[in-house]
């Protein structure tokens, strides 16, 4: 029997920032920027979260003359509803982790 795992602290400030406007596409980036994190573990949160159906991932349309597209993230409708079910709880883990992304 495989039982799931609660998402990390870190995965909760993603879906808590992705959830703010879940139809909004956003950048990699700027979710960073937002909850803290850097390349090296946000990345690996949002391609976990594509490859579990929670999120959607498409090119740019209309990259800046002279820079490469990037991509743009956003939830899916099953990723709004685990969202909204992870948020109910994850108060504690939030305020655990603020401070030491803080510090980083």
């Amino acid at each position: 029997m495989v039982r799931p795992r609660r998402p990390s602290a870190q995965t909760l400030l993603v879906l808590d920032a992705l959830a703010g406007d879940p139809a909004a596409w956003r950048y990699g980036y700027e979710l960073g920027q937002q909850v803290g994190l850097k390349a090296g573990s946000l990345y690996p949160i949002l391609i976990r979260l594509c490859d579990r159906g929670l999120l959607e991932a498409t090119w740019e349309a209309d990259p800046q003359p002279g820079r490469p597209a990037r991509h743009l993230y956003r939830l899916t409708d099953e990723g709004v509803r685990w969202a909204a079910e992870m948020s109910a709880a994850p108060a504690a883990a939030r305020a655990a982790v603020r401070p030491q992304l803080r510090e980083a």
